[in-house]
């Protein structure tokens, strides 16, 4: 039970992380964090081009991280030719470089920046420009577009947008296509992988590589590995998997976990990549009897892969055992009494819960063959990139392996088994570090910071300030380690 207002934290404390506790014991001491702004990814306002600096087109200015702030400035940074993109712009539509009057910042997100480029007539196009960090950066942009010109996601109230969008989904997914990848114009794929594409009926669009980030991460973009199309529904289920057994041979070497929330966990040791490797061979022998027997559910057909908050909104609550017993969100009954730090909390499990809910119920509705073929956690943390953790796969694959005849349809035995001291030592773990997260989790809520602790401009300074104090007065012992200042990510790429 946690009781965030007063500082109290009642559980086994065995079982907790030294540095978790202790930054909870000193919580009262620190002030109350209300962000001034709501995350959002919109840039401030337009730059007209005729009266500011391009230096704002080139840079991130949407807000900052609390930690690898510069890093990840970085990584957003793009110096391009304006002069030229204005041309390309005006020639798209047939009209003059002298023609375009304006170009100005429409918005920012996790991996493209969107400018606005407005004609002396008043058309508007729409030009974006992928951050060097993008990738893979032709496969992805030139996919996004195919797909885009398909279908069109809307954007309105929580709920409506779930019941929109699971009804789109089930649309989308009517569709069957002849391979697994991604989607692109053949014109496209053409130009740098000539041959490589399935078409399809529509001859102006076809099946290429996979660009799900985790299969190009880093240095896994170097590795000669099949990323699609993939032939069926087995080879689309291994190829994360072997991407990153291969990746592991060639990068292979112990790392601290990347989560330094989750470190003590591990009494702060690195990690050897072993123990991954070996359960990404379990996940291996278990993946051809993923493959559902019904042909109608190991089909390929569209969805979005990337519905996070960032673009909609987050759907999947996993972790939360509310959430999985698909019970009716609602607010703690003491909600009006509780203190402001403990109502921001309710809320946001309460809106997490409430997502989680209305989404699963409406794709049960409306999409079924969706939400018969609603088990990808274990394929997902198979492909994942190590980062210097495997308890999540291996717990993915016990619980495969106790749902074993659901999962298969049953009539062949499970390929892989545990022992009961593997499974014990691996639920207690989780545990440790489902107690890591959700005082993270917390913390990151109070202060308003997003992903990779994404703040607003507005909020920076006392975000920075908040967290700095909460070091001093919460983890003398395990400064080296705290989850808010800057740390050296190359290893991990």
């Amino acid at each position: 039970m946690l009781h965030l207002g007063r500082a109290k934290l009642v559980f086994n404390v065995q079982k907790a992380p030294v540095s978790l506790c202790s930054l909870y014991s000193s919580f009262s001491t620190l002030p109350q964090f209300v962000p001034r702004c709501a995350l959002a990814t919109v840039a401030n306002s337009h730059q007209d081009i005729m009266s500011n600096s391009y230096q704002d087109l080139f840079e991130y200015t949407s807000g900052n991280w609390v930690y690898n702030n510069a890093l990840r400035h970085k990584e957003r940074r793009l110096v391009f030719n304006v002069d030229a993109l204005c041309r390309l712009a005006a020639e798209s539509v047939n009209q003059s470089p002298a023609n375009v009057v304006n170009v100005s910042k429409l918005a920012e997100g996790g991996f493209n920046r969107t400018l606005l480029i407005t004609l002396r007539d008043g058309f508007k196009m729409v030009a974006r420009i992928p951050y060097p960090v993008t990738a893979p950066k032709f496969y992805a942009v030139a996919s996004e577009v195919a797909t885009l010109d398909s279908c069109v996601l809307c954007d309105q109230e929580v709920i409506s947008v779930i019941r929109q969008l699971t009804q789109l989904e089930s649309a989308m997914m009517s569709l069957s296509f002849p391979a697994g990848g991604s989607l692109y114009f053949t014109k496209d794929l053409e130009k740098t992988a000539k041959g490589l594409g399935i078409p399809l009926e529509d001859d102006r669009f076809c099946i290429g590589p996979d660009t799900r980030l985790p299969l190009w991460y880093g240095k896994r973009s170097r590795l000669d590995v099949n990323r699609g199309p993939y032939p069926s529904a087995e080879a689309a289920l291994v190829a994360g998997a072997r991407k990153e057994l291969a990746y592991l041979k060639q990068f292979d070497q112990p790392l601290m976990p990347f989560r330094r929330e989750r470190r003590a966990g591990y009494q702060y040791q690195e990690q050897s990549p072993s123990a991954h490797i070996k359960n990404l061979n379990l996940y291996l022998r278990l993946a051809a009897s993923l493959v559902p027997r019904d042909p109608t559910l190991s089909r390929f057909c569209i969805r979005h892969p990337d519905l996070q908050q960032s673009n909609i909104i987050r759907l999947q609550n996993y972790d939360d055992p509310v959430s999985q017993s698909m019970t009716v969100p609602s607010l703690p009954e003491d909600f009006d009494q509780l203190d402001e730090v403990n109502r921001i909390r309710a809320e946001v499990v309460y809106r997490d819960r409430l997502v989680h809910y209305h989404y699963v119920k409406s794709m049960e509705e409306r999409n079924k063959l969706h939400y018969a073929a609603f088990t990808d956690r274990l394929f997902l943390h198979a492909g994942s990139p190590w980062e210097g953790e495997t308890f999540e796969l291996k717990l993915a694959l016990i619980q495969a392996t106790e749902n074993w005849t659901a999962l298969s349809g049953g009539g062949m035995p499970c390929p892989v088994e545990f022992d009961a001291e593997e499974v014990c030592e691996t639920k207690n773990l989780n545990e440790v570090q489902a107690t890591a997260d959700n005082v993270f989790a917390m913390l990151q809520n109070i202060v308003g910071l997003g992903e990779d602790g994404w703040v607003s401009t507005e909020d920076y300074e006392d975000a920075v300030a908040f967290f700095r104090r909460a070091k001093e007065e919460g983890l003398a012992g395990a400064n080296a380690h705290w989850p808010w200042d800057d740390m050296d990510e190359e290893e991990y790429v």
